[in-house]
């Protein structure tokens, strides 16, 4: 009856219910291949990362197991963590979802409010299923090693460890939907700068694969194929107006960034190909058709 009070509440909890996907799953990709590419299209060197995918999906692919996994990504910022995470679901064919827990302190925003409170709802990990729309997505919990564990509403890490535990996730139980839900089949991707910030508890439930950061080979290789041109066509630049040299690059690399690894790098490289851009309406100089060394020094 909607003159009943509780009716709104009740009708709310309903679609929570029907919403969540309960058995839409999208199929796991079994050319190993084309997997193989995608991640290879976006991402210069992670050969261990790559390799752990395709072992993930060449397994899959023999026992026609759905059973997902919890992968720790750990490294320094700026090595590509959170974007091959976006990378594999594209590799796997499934959707992708993204949590940020820095900074999270109440565990009912992962866990949900009882139904019982004024303006309860499910919590986050609940959510995210719901805008993947499938029991079988990437989840990727970024920055877990910035989790709040000192606030007065208990500790989120706590209820991580029934989310991430292959023993347990089958049976989830959000404190709004208060019914057992199957995370089994979600694969968890977890990234963090300092693995020891993370509880030994959570820990333990975690592949950890670690991050190195790139040398400096790589980097020209990533600039060269990767940055490179996405910035040039951001500053509204042809190749022939601004191609740059390897020693450019490299110049680039060992004179203006210290880091493991090439997010600095990208914003020298934007900040660089943006004074060409600018430059030749502004003062009227001709861009420099080839950029070195003589280059980088003056636009940087």
């Amino acid at each position: 009856d909607p003159r009943d009070s509780e009716a709104q509440k009740l009708r709310t909890y309903l679609e929570w219910l029907t919403e969540v996907p309960w058995d839409r799953r999208t199929e796991d990709m079994s050319d190993i291949a084309a997997a193989r590419a995608i991640l290879d299209r976006d991402h210069g060197g992670l050969d261990t990362v790559k390799e752990r995918v395709l072992e993930f999906l060449a397994v899959r692919k023999r026992t026609g197991s759905k059973k997902g996994a919890i992968i720790a990504f750990t490294g320094p910022p700026g090595v590509g963590k959170t974007s091959i995470a976006s990378a594999i679901a594209e590799a796997l064919g499934r959707k992708f979802v993204r949590l940020s827990l820095g900074g999270v302190h109440d565990e009912s925003v992962l866990r949900g409010h009882g139904r019982t409170y004024v303006g309860s709802m499910p919590g986050e990990i609940i959510r995210q299923m719901k805008n993947a729309g499938t029991v079988n997505p990437v989840m990727l919990m970024d920055e877990v090693d910035k989790i709040g564990r000192n606030g007065a509403h208990g500790d989120p890490t706590a209820a991580l460890l029934e989310v991430l535990d292959p023993e347990q996730n089958n049976t989830y139980r959000d404190r709004y939907l208060d019914v057992p839900y199957d995370l089994s089949e979600v694969l968890f991707i977890v990234t963090s700068n300092e693995l020891s910030n993370i509880p030994a508890p959570l820990r333990d439930r975690m592949e950890i694969i670690e991050f190195d950061g790139y040398t400096t080979l790589e980097k020209i290789a990533i600039a060269e194929k990767h940055v490179v041109p996405q910035k040039r066509a951001q500053a509204g630049l042809k190749a022939e107006e601004a191609f740059m040299t390897k020693s450019a690059i490299r110049a680039i690399i060992e004179g203006y960034t210290m880091e493991a690894g090439v997010r600095s790098l990208r914003e020298k490289i934007e900040t660089l190909l943006r004074k060409i851009s600018a430059w030749t309406e502004t003062r009227g100089e001709p861009a420099p058709a080839i950029v070195d060394e003589k280059d980088v020094a003056k636009y940087l």
